[in-house]
């Protein structure tokens, strides 16, 4: 029997793929369940329909990902510290600051647990530091940190 997994079953399948299973283990476990749905051809409809929703709308999100990454090449944020008599900061610049900023200055959304091999910022000066927007779209965010 053909069966097309709502959820993921241990030892059967992810959510979503067409498995082959016995007739009283789809009748009597699966099904009745709801952890999958019989693979008849109205129900493989639906699932292909489902499927190039999903591929549009993944197409779409690295389509804005994309364009942010364009945005980000051509802004370069200010931030300004306090330092110390040997021209050390006070402290780190974080993501979490970071990410803040781009909010409050550019109005731009990003994630601070995507940003690739930070380290907190402790030196004056320009730093590129590379952001996963998408899947495979690495963008480059440029901090200028300049004394108070």
């Amino acid at each position: 029997m053909k069966v097309i997994l709502l959820e993921d079953v241990k030892k059967v399948g992810k959510k979503g793929s067409i498995v082959n299973v016995s007739d009283g283990y789809g009748m009597n476990y699966l099904i009745p369940k709801k952890l999958a749905v019989l693979a008849t051809k109205t129900s493989l409809d639906i699932k292909k329909k489902e499927d190039d929703d999903k591929a549009k709308e993944e197409e779409v999100k690295k389509e804005k990902a994309l364009e942010l990454k364009e945005q980000l090449k051509d802004l370069v944020l200010e931030l300004s510290v306090s330092i110390g008599k040997e021209g050390k900061l006070f402290g780190a610049i974080s993501s979490k600051e970071i990410v803040d900023e781009y909010k409050k200055v550019y109005n731009i959304e990003l994630d601070k647990r995507k940003f690739v091999d930070f380290n907190p910022i402790t030196a004056l000066g320009y730093t590129k530091i590379e952001i996963e927007l998408y899947k495979d779209v690495i963008g480059v965010i440029t901090v200028h940190v300049s004394q108070k």
